[in-house]
């Protein structure tokens, strides 16, 4: 039994077990032991503070290092994306430009910011090129060679280019005329052969005739090299050269002649062999190289000291190191011929590769080969324009030829890498190296490309040459990063930095251009079927090969560009500091210093931007079908901007009766001198110069931007407007009055009657889209006249009477002023028709050739 007890286990449950299993003799024992066990349960119930926060701790750094990683690979790949390009393959092969796949491309006068010269478009080209200098006219040493607006020439430009094989140039200087022709000739691997003819003339009455140097010369980029052949005594007689793309070739300079005879004995020569740091240099290289000792021997036998190229020593490495010009050496050659006019020169370029030449393309084979160049040139300008069937006289039939040709013959290639920033890197990068094959605004202000002129640009290509359309269109798409930003002004190489401010250099992607580009490819589409989808198979491999790109770009100004509220959109990039600007511009829409809300901030919506949001979902959508893509997201986006009840309800102001931005607005600003603090005794003369800066005189609010002008015609000028629409009706009016946009010689960019009409922005910024007439928007509204002239609806004949007098009007004013002037001009003057502005401008201001052909 004993045993049996004393085996059996107990466990205890409680205190009251733990009593009954103590033996009774034992109490402050049973005490002890029961609070023991008690003190433990209590201790295992009470959490330890301590240890969960030491937990916590560990699980917090551990979750901060984790996400400061994170961040810092996010802050990295999104650094790095701006300078990534898009994924999809290149529309322009990397050979695409080469002497093998299109050599009759290859050679051109791809350099619009010289006066004359001709380059490959390949990435390190050998470069070729004029300048020249009036001899004996006292102390002004007049080197000609980069196109300058100071060198006040009367006149110059291109007469006659057919973009591919052949150029006549006139330039008129202050007492001659020279002459520049052109003529390439295909045969062999590396582009052919081509020849120059230079004519000088005089142009004055002066009894003594001018005396001219001409300075040709042709200079390596980077890579080739150059041998000078010198024949009897000093004349440079050719340059034989070698490069990557060209192979073997031969430069040679032929002698001078007149009326078909040489003129040797008359003519002095001297020549130049050295290296460049640059294409940018090679100015300052030969004006550093002119000495006064060589003399000249007139017909008359008058003796005088004449200005020619001698010796030129190039910075050591420790000058350039200083200089910051650290770059490799590269060949440069030239061959100075100092005569009196009249003369003519010929150049000949032949490459080595032209293995069955028939004959020196010189002489009176270079003028049996120009004429027949010329006619070709004049019957396809007529069967493409038919403006001698119009009824133009023959004056206006040669000036828009010129209008062409300056077009054409600013096409430049350029190969380089733009300075870019996000917000994601402290610092500018520079973009991966690429070509750009694009026309320039203006060969003496602006010869570069820029996004929104281009597409202005190729709607008078393309009707000249789409295959040059289609490969300037794929080489700025080929630009866009891995995000769909282009940048939009390109600035790629030396040549083209050293004529833009540097404040405009650095490139940002939130920074858009409008998107015009679609406007020349709605011209390759809008001659096909879509309903049956016919279209020649050339043009639909090239929509599909930029199909993924112009999916991407859209998705980009649709999402980075998006307004505050549903369907509206506002352009980023404006100027932050607004007290220096009466109106802080607003460079990436186009229209720089156009007024727009007084204070930038996030509820803006630009009605501009709205208009070609619609243009281009509608554009995309009939691509999509075309295609067989989907298509569902642009038609979606297209439908909703182009209800008319939302494009009202977002930019239709009822007090204004004119479509217009909306932001925080106030029109009660001036600009006015700062007060400047003169401490007691201090001399007036060294203190700082007052600035002008804006004075805000009432409060800005939230309201639609009383500005009526090239915005408010947007609608209109896109074409979104729906025929019947009743604001088409108050458009119509307004563009017609001569106290709003309505002038003899187009229409004005700002009203007349708005307080910001041709106010100054800042002290040293005049007035630039406040007043003058474009021909840009000019034509859209052209253009849209005639579309609304053209469809049924309550507003037709008033349109077609607009259409008529407008079209008259700016045609008229753009060919007097050439007559007068020698140009086509960047803006023109809303009082006097007067060009103003950079000159020549045959960017845009060339569609009057569409406007004289009537093709929109």
């Amino acid at each position: 039994m004993g045993r049996q007890r004393h085996g059996r286990r107990i466990v205890p449950n409680s205190s009251k077990d733990v009593g009954d299993f103590i033996p009774h003799g034992k109490e402050d024992k049973k005490k002890e032991f029961t609070n023991s066990i008690l003190h433990r349960k209590e201790k295992k119930k009470k959490p330890d503070i301590a240890k969960i926060f030491i937990n916590i701790s560990i699980g917090l750094c551990i979750f901060s290092l984790i996400w400061f990683f994170y961040a810092m690979y996010m802050r990295s790949y999104l650094a790095k994306r701006i300078i990534t390009l898009h994924p999809s393959p290149k529309i322009i092969d990397e050979n695409g430009t080469s002497a093998a796949v299109c050599p009759e491309r290859f050679w051109g006068s791809y350099r619009p910011q010289v006066y004359f010269g001709m380059k490959t478009r390949s990435p390190r080209s050998i470069v070729t090129g004029m300048m020249w200098l009036r001899q004996f006219g006292g102390l002004d040493i007049s080197l000609r060679h980069n196109c300058e607006q100071g060198d006040h020439l009367p006149s110059y430009g291109w007469l006659m280019h057919d973009g591919t094989s052949f150029g006549i140039q006139e330039i008129r200087d202050v007492d001659f005329t020279l002459t520049t022709e052109f003529v390439k000739r295909a045969g062999g691997d590396n582009g052919g052969d081509w020849t120059w003819r230079i004519t000088a003339k005089q142009q004055s009455t002066s009894p003594q005739a001018p005396v001219i140097s001409l300075l040709f010369y042709v200079a390596a980029d980077g890579q080739g090299s150059l041998q000078p052949h010198i024949e009897e005594k000093n004349r440079l007689g050719s340059v034989t050269g070698s490069s990557e793309e060209l192979g073997q070739f031969k430069l040679t300079f032929r002698k001078p002649s007149a009326g078909g005879n040489t003129i040797e004995k008359f003519a002095s020569y001297n020549h130049l062999t050295t290296v460049s740091l640059g294409l940018d240099k090679l100015t300052e290289v030969v004006k550093n190289s002119l000495s006064g000792r060589f003399v000249y021997s007139s017909p008359s036998g008058e003796k005088r000291h004449y200005i020619a190229v001698d010796s030129y020593k190039p910075p050591s490495p420790q000058q350039q190191k200083q200089r910051g010009e650290e770059r490799k050496e590269s060949d440069f050659v030239v061959h100075q011929v100092t005569v009196q006019t009249p003369f003519q020169i010929e150049v000949l370029f032949e490459s080595a590769s032209f293995k069955e030449r028939p004959n020196q393309l010189a002489g009176e084979v270079l003028t049996e080969e120009l004429e027949k160049k010329k006619s070709a040139f004049d019957e396809k300008f007529e069967k493409i324009f038919g403006l001698q069937k119009k009824g133009h006289t023959p004056s206006q039939i040669k000036f828009s030829k010129a209008a062409l040709s300056n077009m054409l013959g600013g096409l430049g290639y350029f190969n380089g890498q733009s300075a870019v920033q996000s917000k994601f890197n402290e610092y500018p990068l520079l973009y991966p190296e690429g070509p750009l094959f694009t026309a320039v605004p203006s060969r003496s202000f602006f010869p570069r490309g820029f996004l929104w002129d281009e597409g202005f640009h190729q709607l008078l290509v393309n009707k000249w040459d789409p295959d040059i359309t289609q490969e300037s269109i794929g080489h700025w798409l080929d630009l866009m990063n891995v995000e769909g930003w282009i940048p939009r002004e390109q600035i790629l190489d030396d040549e083209a930095r050293s004529k833009v401010p540097a404040e405009f250099i650095i490139q940002r992607n939130e920074n858009a251009n409008p998107p015009t580009l679609f406007l020349a490819l709605q011209k390759l589409i809008g001659s096909s079927d879509l309903e049956s989808k016919q279209i020649d198979k050339k043009t639909k491999d090239f929509l599909k090969r930029l199909f993924p790109r112009l999916q991407t770009w859209f998705e980009w100004y649709n999402t980075t560009q998006l307004g505050p509220v549903a369907n509206s959109y506002r352009w980023r990039g404006r100027d932050k500091d607004t007290d220096l600007f009466l109106n802080p511009k607003t460079l990436t829409s186009g229209l720089d210093d156009y007024p727009r809300a007084s204070h930038p901030s996030q509820d803006e919506r630009h009605v501009d931007l709205y208009c070609w949001m619609t243009l281009i979902s509608r554009i995309m959508t009939d691509l999509a079908k075309l295609l067989g893509e989907p298509y569902e997201i642009y038609e979606r986006t297209y439908m909703s901007l182009s209800d008319s009840s939302v494009l009202e309800e977002h930019h239709w102001s009822e007090q204004l009766k004119a479509f217009a931005d909306y932001g925080n607005h106030t029109q009660s600003v001036i600009l006015q001198r700062e007060k400047v603090y003169i401490p007691p005794g201090q001399p007036r003369h060294q203190l700082p110069t007052a600035r002008l800066v804006r004075s805000v005189r009432k409060a800005p609010k939230l309201q639609y931007v009383n500005a009526f002008g090239y915005i408010s015609l947007f609608p209109f000028l896109l074409q979104v407007l729906q025929p019947d629409s009743p604001k088409l009706e108050h458009i119509l009016k307004d563009i017609h009055d001569e106290q709003k946009l309505w002038t003899p010689f187009g229409l004005r960019s700002l009203s007349k009657s708005d307080p910001f009409y041709m106010k100054r922005n800042t002290e040293h910024d005049a007035p630039y889209w406040r007043g003058p007439i474009w021909i840009n928007i000019n034509y859209l509204a052209i253009r849209a006249l005639h579309y609304y002239a053209n469809v049924d609806g309550p507003y037709k004949e008033t349109a077609a009477s607009l259409y008529q007098e407008l079209r008259t009007n700016v045609v008229q004013n753009i060919y007097r002023q050439y007559t007068e002037t020698g140009y086509v001009w960047e803006q023109y003057n809303d009082s006097s028709g007067k060009g103003q502005g950079s000159h020549p401008f045959t960017g845009w201001s060339a569609l009057c050739v569409l406007i004289m052909a009537e093709d929109y």
